[in-house]
């Protein structure tokens, strides 16, 4: 593809790089703070909630319904135009309109997770249902300015890495209301564990009161308008409607077939022969750390090669990983093949996550970050969900080593795009 004047300058494999200053400066420091900050709440509803609710009494097929609540991170390109256009203002500061989104959102979230804490879900579940809901709204909306605020701080060598440090931060984030929270709650009120949970909130909203505004590459969206019509317009114009449509249909099919190899993976484990301890020891514990590794590698990896050749490479890796799991299929259940195999997934997994996130952000405009990558990682979200509608209806049919054939071979397309959306030889 070609870069438009307008277009985000994209990593190369090529170019000179700072070496070392590339791994340790503080735009990437920047970058742990703000992924921890931003997976905070989606972790906190999908797991503190989700407990609390539980641990409350409320019934399972009321619990099933609050996952209808997280709707806004798949639909936040909807107001994404908002946040490129407008800019907070508060009184005595103006911060600019990344870091101003960044703290409003921040200061909201925190403030929606507090308040979960003083209400009973057995007695009043709407205001339960409302505040999750807001919690949602507000995560989802403070996703979408760090998004575009990372993109815009980070150099083009930078972008892998600073992505990568990004996703793994969020990752850890989990480890706060998905084992803290919940080791808390044995031992103080629900009101006490929430506020905790909010007070982790802290290190972002700091972090967003002393970085920088990043440099605005052209002018930002005159009126509302502009921001809504103009993202999509420069989109489909920059090279052609085609290409437009080229890049869309890789960004949604790159990680299905992977996606749809693990949306069933503990289900996979326990059918084969496998015991619960087996799994939770072996399985979650290399699979956690295994991902790590594979994002942290695969973005220094691709500060020497680029991204292009990140997704040729990491690419093939993934579809190595998801035949293990067809060869686990036959083999049965040998915990040394379990944590050999399922780790070198989540390690492939990993370093495709790098490449990825790197070449989404690599593809946004600079004037229309926001809305850009808002509309780019929404549709890389909507696999996970197809999956998760379909997967257990073909297994049913097939079986799992024909499952995991079937991913093997919906992992093909997008690598077969590559020659159109990032060649081998491209200067990114």
């Amino acid at each position: 593809m070609s870069n438009s004047p307008h277009e985000a300058p994209a990593l190369t494999a090529h170019e000179d790089h700072p070496g070392w200053r590339a791994f340790l400066n503080a735009r990437i420091l920047t970058c742990v703070f703000l992924g921890f900050t931003s997976g905070l709440p989606l972790f906190t509803l999908v797991y503190l909630v989700q407990a609390w609710l539980r641990k409350e009494g409320v019934d399972l097929k009321e619990i099933g319904l609050f996952a209808l609540i997280q709707f806004p991170y798949t639909w936040k390109f909807v107001w994404a135009p908002l946040m490129d256009r407008y800019v907070p203002r508060l009184p005595g500061w103006r911060p600019g309109r990344r870091r101003g989104w960044m703290l409003v959102t921040q200061l909201l979230v925190a403030a929606a997770i507090g308040a979960l804490g003083f209400i009973s879900p057995s007695k009043d579940i709407w205001s339960v249902a409302t505040l999750t809901a807001l919690v949602a709204f507000f995560g989802a909306s403070q996703d979408i300015s760090i998004d575009a605020y990372r993109r815009e701080l980070l150099a083009d060598t930078e972008q892998g890495l600073g992505n990568a440090v990004h996703v793994n931060a969020y990752k850890i984030a989990a480890l706060i209301p998905g084992s803290l929270a919940l080791i808390l709650a044995d031992h103080l009120p629900w009101t006490t564990v929430f506020i905790i949970t909010a007070a982790f909130m802290l290190p972002g909203i700091v972090m967003t009161l002393v970085v920088k505004e990043p440099e605005v590459h052209g002018a930002p969206p005159k009126n509302l308008r502009e921001a809504i019509v103009e993202p999509f317009h420069e989109f489909i114009s920059r090279d052609g409607w085609r290409t437009a449509m080229l890049v869309l249909g890789f960004i949604f099919l790159y990680k299905l077939g992977d996606t749809m190899a693990t949306t069933l993976s503990t289900s996979f484990f326990l059918d084969i022969g496998f015991n619960m301890t087996q799994i939770g020891v072996i399985a979650k514990t290399v699979a956690f750390w295994a991902s790590l590794a594979g994002g942290i590698i695969g973005g220094i990896w691709l500060v020497k090669i680029g991204i292009a050749r990140g997704l040729w490479i990491f690419g093939v890796l993934q579809i190595v990983s998801t035949l293990g799991f067809a060869w686990l299929a036959k083999l049965g259940p040998s915990p040394l093949a379990l944590g050999g195999l399922y780790g070198f997934e989540t390690f492939a997994t990993g370093l495709t996550m790098a490449a990825f996130t790197a070449y989404i952000a690599s593809t946004t405009d600079p004037r229309y970050t926001a809305t850009q990558f808002a509309l780019f990682t929404s549709l890389a979200s909507v696999p996970r969900t197809l999956a998760s509608a379909s997967s257990g209806f073909i297994v049913a049919q097939t079986g799992w080593f024909e499952y995991f054939m079937i991913c093997t071979a919906l992992s093909i397309p997008g690598m077969l795009l590559l020659p159109k959306i990032a060649p081998w030889r491209a200067q990114r």
